[in-house]
C-alpha cells in the first residue's frame, strides 16, 4: 500500500503505515489498490466545516484540500478494477477503512510516540517480532 502524508510544511511525502502518521493537522491519502481512502484529520476536518477553504486569504489551505483528491483521482482514473474512494475525518465512522491498514504502535493498552490512539486487541509489529524472536531462540528441551 502507499500512504502519503499531505501538510503546511511542504510537498506530499510518504509516511509509514503506523498509527504514529495520524495527526490533527495532516491529511493522509492511502491506497490499497481496492480502496483510496482521503483522511483528513481533526483540525482540518474542522477547518473544512467552518468554510476557510471558501475565503481568499486560506487560498493555501484550499489548495492543501484539493492536493489528495486530485491525486486520489488520478489513482482512480487510471485503475482497473476501480477502487472505492472513501473519505473521511479523524474519529469518523469511515476512518476505520484507514486503521484497519495501520500497524498499531499505540493503543489503548500503551500508548507510545506521537500520534493516534487505535483501540485493538492486536499487537504491534515490533512487539511480534520481539515476541518471535525469543521463541526462535528459546532451546526445545
Amino acid at each position: 500500500p502507499e500512504h502519503t502524508s499531505y501538510t503546511f510544511d511542504g510537498p506530499p511525502t510518504p509516511v509509514v503505515l503506523d498509527v504514529s502518521s495520524v495527526s490533527p493537522d495532516n491529511i493522509l491519502l492511502l491506497d490499497t489498490y481496492f480502496h483510496v481512502v482521503v483522511h483528513y484529520g481533526r483540525t482540518i476536518a474542522q477547518w473544512r466545516e467552518a468554510g476557510y477553504a471558501e475565503q481568499p486569504e486560506h487560498a493555501n489551505f484550499a489548495s492543501l484540500l484539493h492536493a489528495p483528491r486530485e491525486d486520489a483521482e488520478a489513482l482512480l482514473a487510471e485503475r482497473f478494477p476501480l477502487p472505492k474512494l472513501v473519505q473521511c475525518d479523524q474519529y469518523g465512522s469511515q476512518a476505520r477503512f484507514l486503521l484497519a491498514k495501520l500497524n498499531p504502535s499505540a493503543t489503548h493498552h500503551q500508548s507510545m510516540g506521537a500520534g493516534d490512539v487505535i483501540f485493538t486487541d492486536d499487537v504491534s509489529l515490533q512487539v511480534f517480532v520481539e515476541h518471535l524472536a525469543k521463541v526462535a531462540v528459546q532451546s526445545s528441551s
